[in-house]
């Protein structure tokens, strides 16, 4: 027997700013599967301790063979993002992620509202999302951080300069 079809719809006129955000972390190695395990911890905290700007997160999986698990979160706007990006814990994580990432790979892809998309694949082995159609490319210059690659200007350092990340 059919069924009458429920559509509804959001308004996000409230929202002028609103940013979209999927993270994934991959398992490349077998030893990885500890280091995606205890982030998962620390980002459960992180998000228990409700974020100026975040104002949803959801859990997402991508697969699980390779492992693929992340999340989607709903962010007020860039600079709530950035903000918490660059305040701790996340710093650090961050940081000790750029110089061992423990057997994972990372990656993120941004939407904004205001028009403009960008990401970053960080130890992913094969391409995934915009990386399987677009091509991929180092992220260095203009295309080093988020902002730029939002052709948005945001002033504060970030986490790890380029010249820390790769002349280091």
């Amino acid at each position: 027997m059919p069924t009458q079809v429920s559509r509804q719809t959001v308004d996000l006129s409230a929202y002028p700013d609103l940013i979209v955000l999927y993270l994934g972390m991959r398992v490349n190695h077998l030893y990885g599967i500890r280091t995606f395990f205890s982030f998962g911890r620390k980002i459960s905290k992180s998000v228990a301790d409700e974020p100026d700007g975040l104002l949803l997160h959801e859990p997402v999986y991508y697969s699980f063979f390779p492992m693929n698990m992340g999340m989607r979160q709903y962010w007020r706007d860039l600079p709530s993002l950035l903000d918490f990006a660059r305040s701790q814990p996340h710093r650090q994580w961050w940081l000790d992620f750029l110089k061992d990432s423990g057997g994972t790979g990372f990656w993120h892809e941004t939407y904004s509202v205001k028009g403009g998309m960008e990401a970053v694949y960080d130890d992913v082995p094969k391409p995934l999302g915009f990386g399987r159609f677009a091509g991929i490319q180092r992220a260095r210059g203009p295309m080093f951080g988020s902002a730029a690659r939002l052709k948005r200007s945001y002033n504060s350092n970030p986490v790890l300069s380029e010249t820390d990340l790769y002349e280091s």
